[in-house]
């Protein structure tokens, strides 16, 4: 009889993807014991065939993908279920232990005993957020953390590594800058320039590899954020094809300013009123005071 309830019940949850309540059960099997059901349940829960949930102060009982094995034990209690329930939720990304009080209602004792316990087991894992550095998010335990949390290869325990991204800006800018010095010197005309000065992120990627500097890996998109810093420094120009894909190219820099520029002559907004005498003169003039200082 259990078995077979067990079966109904499972029809009945798999009807409802967001997930049943105990009262979408009761709707749905009237004529079944309130004992019995509970029974078809915990049958269901034993064989991995649901999981629960919970939403407020309701229990809600959800199908599980037959395809997708879960690493919590059976005998695992339901506030562990639920607890594991909701940080797979999270994925990569994570879940804060705010929220998943909030989405279990459970108190903060019983929901850090749940945590200890989950991490003993090495079910679930605390990660450090970049974001938050006093904060941390819990993902299960076989996750690789996401970028967003971890700040990929630009952090090392949370700290911004500076000199490294430095570094590896002046590399990216001299590859393109070398590329630049070699088609200049084939000198085939402006547009031949052009082109042979290009360089693809995965050109730029292959260089950085083979120089061999960093120790961690990097992909094409790490380049590309690097790629992106030489651009916004004014040193390389960033050139759509008509693919929708980028090119990157060295530029010159413009001639430095005259010393009649630097001065602040050069910019003064009302240099037509200056004289030897009067109210605007070199010799008052505390811009020109604080320049020659």
């Amino acid at each position: 009889m259990a078995a077979e309830v067990a079966n109904l019940l499972l029809s009945v949850i798999q009807g409802i993807p967001a997930g049943a309540t105990n009262d979408d059960l009761t709707k749905a099997l009237s004529d079944v014991p309130a004992a019995t059901r509970v029974e078809g349940l915990n049958i269901l829960l034993q064989q991995g065939g649901i999981e629960i949930l919970k939403k407020g102060e309701k229990l809600v009982y959800r199908a599980k993908d037959p395809e997708k094995k879960s690493a919590l034990p059976k005998d695992a209690d339901n506030e562990e279920k639920i607890v594991y329930g909701i940080v797979e939720e999270g994925v990569n990304k994570g879940i804060w232990i705010r929220d998943i009080r909030m989405k279990s209602n459970l108190n903060m004792t019983q929901l850090n005993k749940i945590l200890k316990n989950l991490e003993t087991k090495k079910l679930i894992k605390a990660v450090k957020s970049v974001n938050a550095s006093k904060k941390k998010v819990y993902m299960l335990y076989n996750l690789e953390p996401d970028r967003s949390i971890t700040g990929g290869a630009w952090y090392q325990d949370q700290d911004f590594e500076v000199e490294f991204v430095d570094v590896l800006n002046q590399q990216c800018l001299r590859f393109l800058q070398m590329k630049r010095e070699n088609a200049e010197k084939k000198r085939d005309g402006p547009l031949a320039l052009k082109q042979l000065s290009c360089c693809t992120v995965n050109d730029v990627h292959k260089f950085i590899s083979d120089l061999g500097i960093s120790k961690v890996t990097l992909d094409e998109d790490d380049l590309e954020t690097i790629l992106k810093t030489v651009v916004y420094d004014g040193n390389a120009e960033r050139i759509m094809q008509q693919d929708g894909s980028y090119v990157y190219r060295a530029v010159n820099l413009p001639l430095p300013p005259t010393g009649l520029v630097q001065m602040p002559c050069g910019i003064c907004p009302v240099i037509k009123n200056c004289s030897n005498c009067g109210d605007v003169t070199a010799i008052k003039c505390q811009y020109m005071k604080e320049w020659l200082e």
